[in-house]
């Protein structure tokens, strides 16, 4: 942006407005267990949902005829589990389930600009969207507007445009595999490779690491691995509120002797101890099982260093010790092994502490966890990715894997966790701004269509191409794009120079208020509803974050007559984009076999595609890696050899603070202003800080102070009046809430290994509000 300060653009934070005090005590509870059980009750009753929520419980990720939790992308149970839940899938199958409606009398009575002074939590508290919506820039009022004139809209401008390059197409990861072959078939047709995804800002380091070392841009443990592992590392993971069902396996983990280690610079809930609500005899007697037998507080983006000093440790014990590496596996499957033993070596021990901020004494109490374990698992989250070196932490998680052989046999191997539901099948069946030629070639014999050859554009690339203007076109199929997006100023100044926006949608949220010049709301079936076509009523699939896919099948009256499925909708915008497409646009949605029959033909893996997903588990999807077959230039499994991260900054009054989702909180949409298992009640617009930074700055509990983040290129953003909350965190760091603190990262501030914006790796100084 032209000015050199940004400051950001809503006082107060997301979620609802309360006058309530706010306040902070440490959470000693169990993960789960009566906690969890309370807040689902709470949550059932708010949204007058107590029956309706309570039958969905029963059918939530069952392999008979259930429908898949829209929440995250953790494996459902293989043994028949009949309450395979959580707390935040309930909230967000409430959520979606509840009866409150946005329709057009709600439209007809707030213009736009008075919905941009509302909450988020505000906007989708109205309910589910009811029609179609076009804005109309007379009155600033949306306004009904009918199906088919709505695609007329969208594929009037599309064709208009000087280059489909100037369109772009967003997916968020609730989207059906499906939906998400027809939605990358239509832009692909239409002549572009503009297919950001929110895995640009999540995972995409992962992908490129395991790519770049396997040969696989996905990991190859399965639910089956997890409870057979003798020692499992979970690093800047989470999961009592990101992937709470995990809390299952750490527990059995524990139960039966395995070790667990959690690597994170906040000591989190699912780090300590949990009680899983589904054991009825624990939850009566309150019985609480630990989750850890090791924590170890790294700081922020020192990961890579206590991973690579875990290895040291292993070679040197080599030494005296043949056993301690997988000798015959390093020789047979691995290429580069003696260059990165010589890196390894060569790394000093006080550089390995420093970085890692972690004690010598304690990295070798890891590395003999590692080096004692038979069959190791290291899963890892967000973490690890946004950070500048993500790719390089992700393959250094592999380094660390070849050393012991753990890889292709039951209980160890890469195992990362996705944080939403299908974006992992997103990928998978074709949401990729940079497709390989085979999978181009594949496409183009499957679909008789010539889709482009160039890469497209990714998130980072298409916030800054509307901002120059050559993107004109944007498109959302679910999520909330201007908040998932770094930079909030820059993203929505972007998304207002559109010449259209188009969001595909289940509710009210930021980005249907920044708008383009036109503007579309599209209200689809949410994940629970039933879905009826010409051939009846349909199931859709996914694929969860250990590559199993099954079907989805939801079974609720729809909350308006007036919804259109996801594949429906991208088939009336493909139609009327591209009247003279040979393609069989409506025939594929009247029944979505036909959709997974060219599947079959077009993607690896997917042969056979209807028979299999209707096994009781649905079927996993072939991992070469897994069997020993790498897909590198070498064919083996690539060692890398990546300089150690300076991840310290320059400057003393200089802090990294690192974005996260609170616990009531999914994504970009906000439950509460709680946080139960940080203790945090009543407030979002906080900061939390090591008691030494504190005290170093003047600052007292619950002072309020600004912040205000440096980016490379010089320009500062900032937040004020925030709360200051002793937590413990390492010193020189900190951490605080996103979508609130989205608007501290510069869209320039992204890394140059993945292209992920930088949302765990903010430079910020703290200073009292006033001064």
């Amino acid at each position: 942006m032209s000015d050199d300060t940004v400051d950001d653009v809503r006082a107060g934070g997301d979620g609802p407005t309360t006058d309530r005090e706010w306040s902070q005590k440490d959470y000693h509870h169990p993960a789960a267990g009566w906690g969890a059980a309370l807040s689902v009750a709470r949550v059932l009753g708010r949204e007058h949902t107590v029956v309706s929520g309570t039958r969905a419980m029963l059918t939530m990720n069952h392999e008979s005829g259930g429908f898949d939790c829209p929440g995250c992308a953790w494996p459902d149970a293989t043994d028949g589990l009949k309450l395979d839940i959580c707390e935040n899938g309930i909230k967000h199958v409430s959520w979606e389930m509840t009866p409150k409606r946005a329709g057009r009398e709600f439209f007809a009575e707030h213009t736009v600009a008075e919905l941009e002074t509302w909450t988020d939590f505000a906007l989708e508290d109205v309910g589910r969207l009811t029609e179609p919506m076009v804005y109309d820039a007379a009155t600033d009022h949306y306004v009904p507007i009918e199906w088919q004139a709505a695609f007329d809209l969208i594929g009037a401008t599309l064709r208009a445009l000087d280059s489909p390059d100037q369109a772009a197409f967003y997916t968020s990861g609730r989207l059906s595999n499906e939906a998400t072959f027809l939605y990358q078939l239509m832009a692909r047709e239409y002549g572009t490779n503009n297919l950001p995804d929110c895995s640009n800002m999540c995972h995409e380091a992962s992908g490129r690491a395991l790519q770049a070392a396997l040969g696989t841009g996905k990991g190859t443990a399965d639910l089956k691995d997890w409870e057979s592992a003798e020692a499992l590392f979970i690093i800047g993971v989470n999961a009592a509120s990101n992937a709470p069902r995990m809390l299952t396996a750490l527990s059995d983990a524990y139960r039966r002797g395995a070790q667990v280690v959690h690597i994170n610079p906040l000591v989190e809930a699912a780090a300590r101890r949990t009680i899983v609500p589904h054991e009825i005899v624990d939850m009566a007697l309150f019985k609480s099982t630990p989750t850890s037998t090791l924590n170890l507080q790294v700081r922020p983006g020192g990961d890579l260093a206590l991973l690579r000093g875990i290895a040291k440790a292993v070679l040197e014990e080599h030494r005296t010790d043949p056993k301690a590496l997988d000798e015959v596996f390093l020789e047979r499957h691995t290429h580069g092994f003696e260059k990165y033993r010589e890196l390894c070596e060569a790394t000093e021990w006080s550089d390995l502490e420093r970085q890692s901020g972690l004690s010598e004494t304690d990295i070798r109490r890891a590395a003999e966890i590692y080096s004692r374990s038979k069959r190791t698992l290291i899963s890892w989250c967000l973490g690890v990715t946004q950070h500048e070196h993500g790719v390089d932490t992700v393959r250094e998680i592999v380094n660390l894997l070849l050393l012991r052989g753990n890889l292709g046999r039951e209980g160890a191997g890469p195992s990362p966790v996705r944080g939403h539901s299908n974006v992992q099948g997103n990928r998978t069946c074709g949401i990729d701004h940079r497709p390989t030629p085979q999978f181009l070639d594949r496409l183009a014999e499957a679909c008789k269509i010539e889709p482009p050859r160039e890469h497209g554009l990714d998130t980072v690339d298409v916030v800054a191409a509307m901002n120059t203007g050559t993107v004109k076109v944007f498109v959302g199929m679910g999520g909330n794009f201007a908040l998932a997006a770094p930079d909030t100023a820059f993203t929505a100044q972007g998304l207002r120079q559109c010449d259209l926006t188009v969001h595909v949608s289940t509710k009210l949220n930021r980005s249907h208020l920044t708008h383009g010049r036109q503007a579309l709301i599209l209200p689809c079936l949410g994940r629970t509803e039933l879905d009826m076509q010409q051939g009846g009523r349909q199931s859709t699939s996914v694929e969860d974050s250990m590559s199993m896919v099954h079907l989805s099948t939801g079974r609720k009256r729809p909350a308006s007559p007036y919804l259109l499925s996801e594949p429906a909708i991208i088939a009336g915008m493909a139609r009327a984009t591209l009247p003279e497409s040979s393609t069989p646009w409506e025939w594929y949605v009247d029944d979505y076999d036909r959709i997974r029959d060219v599947m079959a033909k077009a993607l690896d893996g997917f042969e056979d595609f209807n028979r299999r997903v209707r096994r009781p588990l649905g079927f996993r999807l072939r991992q070469p890696a897994r069997e020993l077959v790498f897909h590198t230039p070498s064919g083996r499994a690539e060692f890398s050899t990546a300089g150690l991260p300076d991840v310290i900054p320059a400057s003393d009054d200089v802090l990294v603070l690192q974005t996260m989702r609170s616990h009531d909180q999914w994504n970009t949409t906000i439950y509460s202003d709680n946080d139960r298992y940080r203790g945090v009640k009543n407030l979002r617009t906080l900061i939390l800080m090591n008691a030494d930074d504190m005290r170093a700055r003047g600052i007292s509990e619950g002072d309020l102070v600004d912040i205000t983040a440096t980016a490379r290129d010089g320009t500062t953003r900032s937040l004020h009046e925030y709360r200051a909350l002793t937590y413990d965190v390492p010193r020189g760091s900190a951490a605080g809430y996103m979508p609130e603190m989205n608007v501290l990262v510069a869209h320039n501030d992204y890394s140059r290994q993945s292209d992920q914006p930088l949302m765990k790796n903010i430079m910020v100084r703290v200073t009292s509000s006033g001064q």
